[in-house]
């Protein structure tokens, strides 16, 4: 993979996150709240690989003291299963140990065992279940989480 290039989001990249979005998601972020969170939440830090000169996918995540939450997590569909996703994965997972993490959750849906497997693979185990969680369609979701230190 030595056209992948992993890096921070700028605002820039606001216009290619969105299509990420509209590709992944059935209810995607709005606009106003992707650039909220690049702008405005002390909180959040957003990442996001490239294949060549063309934007992939994307991960965001809140750090707060010395928690992490993965907030989301997309690759467009045409570029799944090359690994891309374990690759901002573990790199949105180095960043929040670089920050000082020393537990990262997510909430993942009961039917994405695909992602569920990626995540186990990187020492996160199921926590709990979010009953209802996801609005379209009421489906639960499986609060992972790991310990980083």
């Amino acid at each position: 993979m030595t056209d992948v290039v992993l890096r921070p989001m700028e605002l820039s990249d606001v216009d290619g996150v969105m299509e990420v979005e509209a590709e992944s998601f059935t209810n995607p972020w709005p606009r106003d709240v992707i650039l909220h969170e690049l702008t405005d939440n002390q909180f959040a830090h957003y990442y996001v690989i490239l294949r060549g000169e063309q934007l992939v996918g994307y991960a965001g995540m809140w750090h707060v003291i010395d928690d992490a939450q993965i907030t989301n997590i997309a690759i467009i569909p045409g570029f799944r299963g090359q690994k891309l996703g374990e690759s901002l994965f573990l790199y949105t997972l180095e960043q929040a140990m670089r920050m000082g993490a020393k537990r990262l959750s997510l909430e993942v849906r009961v039917s994405n065992t695909i992602a569920q497997r990626m995540y186990r693979k990187f020492g996160l185990v199921p926590g709990g279940i979010r009953k209802n969680y996801y609005t379209d369609n009421q489906e639960d979701a499986i609060v992972m989480w790991v310990n980083l230190s």
